[in-house]
């Protein structure tokens, strides 16, 4: 058997500090790619390979990765917002009170995405919802590009014209997934602090969708822009305004390269619940960790729920200045790029947090373990849903929206209804 028997053995295709120095930490032994590894913290690249019907590749019982074989199911925009909606639908047929709507037949609780049409697929519906409310702005994204790339905003039908005939291809004929893009309702109304528009980046970790098991990271932050928010549709394409990705407000010239343009959660917080109150934020918080529970059961019917599979998804929530919180979207690769040096400690641990969780006690994958581990080891996690835990529990004792003043109840408490609350 030798020494070897029991370490661990890494690969990874993301030439990361973070990474790399929390698998040496723990005494783990790096391996190439095509000799035999347990652990591999890949690109969602590489995870299209390891699972494509090409390679029918097969995990081994001791072996795991980062990534659910079809993870873009939530991590796609066009793809997210297409399970949200049918998600809705489901609930609806079933008579849930969840989706339950207001006289204009919009949903109470279930409005939770700006409202969104593929492109070019829902043009025509989008023109129609466009006339509905023609001082709107809307946000154009691509499908499948990150870190803002590729993303503009429009307040005329004729720019949208423009952008279908720009593209040489004339797009609105190809039905390929490379052009397609998603439009939504910008958010104008954004909650502004020092007159900057910021965003939420939150951490979310899923062992299992089948029965769903899924943690929040508590020190999730604020991406702030660098240039004050106005409305003014003369400040339309620029970007620093607008969008709060550190990949473009890293160019801009008032970036900070000290703070990067961030603020921690708790320090979000402790500001709201002095500028707005306690109960407010306390609602605020409980309403975004509900609607993170609600789009994972969107897509937990559709996920292929791999036993070698966990993963950490980087949330993207917006908060408006009626303190309703928005979900933007979600990235199956947050970036472990530092922009500084709070930044490298806050991911190295997140990683930290995250293996502790994923590989328990560090020792060889058995992909038949039991994925709920104890307290002690969840450092900066906390349950957020535990559909096992919500099933016995028997009867609803409480629900979100109401702080359960114990935390250990706040595992099982979301995804029930929340009428009473959130009128």
């Amino acid at each position: 058997f030798g020494i070897m028997a029991g370490k661990v053995k890494w690969v990874t295709d993301i030439e990361k500090s973070v990474l790399i120095n929390n698998f040496e930490k723990r005494g783990w032994i790096q391996v190439a790619e095509n000799e035999d590894w347990n652990f591999y913290w890949m690109s969602v690249q590489t995870i299209r390979n390891v699972f494509s019907v090409e390679t029918g590749y097969r995990l081994s019982d001791d072996q795991i990765v980062n990534h659910f074989p079809n993870h873009y199911e939530l991590t796609r925009k066009d793809l997210m917002v297409k399970n949200i909606k049918r998600y809705r639908k489901e609930l609806e047929k079933e008579g849930s009170p969840l989706a339950e709507k207001d006289e204009n037949g919009k949903y109470l609780y279930l409005d939770f995405v700006p409202v969104t049409f593929m492109l070019p697929a829902d043009y025509n519906l989008f023109v129609e919802e466009f006339r509905k409310n023609p001082s709107s702005t809307w946000i154009m994204k691509p499908c499948g590009k990150a870190q803002g790339k590729g993303i503009f905003l429009i307040n005329k039908l004729s720019q949208i014209k423009k952008w279908s005939r720009d593209s040489k291809t004339s797009s609105f004929v190809s039905q390929s997934s490379k052009e397609a893009y998603v439009i939504s309702l910008y958010i104008n109304n954004p909650l502004l602090i020092g007159g900057k528009k910021f965003d939420l980046r939150l951490y979310v970790l899923v062992s299992t969708y089948r029965p769903l098991r899924c943690y929040m990271y508590k020190l999730g932050f604020c991406r702030f822009c660098t240039v004050k928010y106005t409305p003014s549709t003369s400040e339309l394409d620029n970007m620093f305004v607008h969008l709060t990705n550190v990949a473009i407000q890293k160019h801009g010239d008032d970036y900070n390269h000290i703070h990067g343009g961030k603020w921690t959660v708790s320090n979000l917080r402790l500001y709201l619940e002095s500028t707005r109150g306690k109960e407010v934020t306390t609602k605020l918080f409980d309403e975004i960790h509900w609607i993170i529970v609600q789009s994972l059961k969107a897509v937990a019917p559709v996920m292929n729920n791999d036993k070698h599979c966990f993963e950490c998804y980087g949330y993207d929530i917006i908060i408006d200045d009626r303190l309703k919180p928005w979900l933007i979207e979600v990235n199956a690769s947050p970036s472990l790029t530092s922009s500084t040096a709070n930044d490298r400690i806050l991911k190295y641990n997140l990683i930290n947090d995250t293996l502790n969780i994923a590989v328990p006690n560090g020792e060889i994958p058995d992909c038949k373990w039991n994925k709920s581990p104890p307290k002690e080891v969840l450092g900066n996690y906390e349950v957020l849903y535990d559909e096992e835990m919500a099933q016995s529990d028997g009867p609803d004792r409480s629900r979100p929206g109401q702080s359960t003043g114990a935390k250990g109840n706040r595992a099982r408490d979301l995804g029930k209804p929340v009428l009473t609350t959130w009128k």
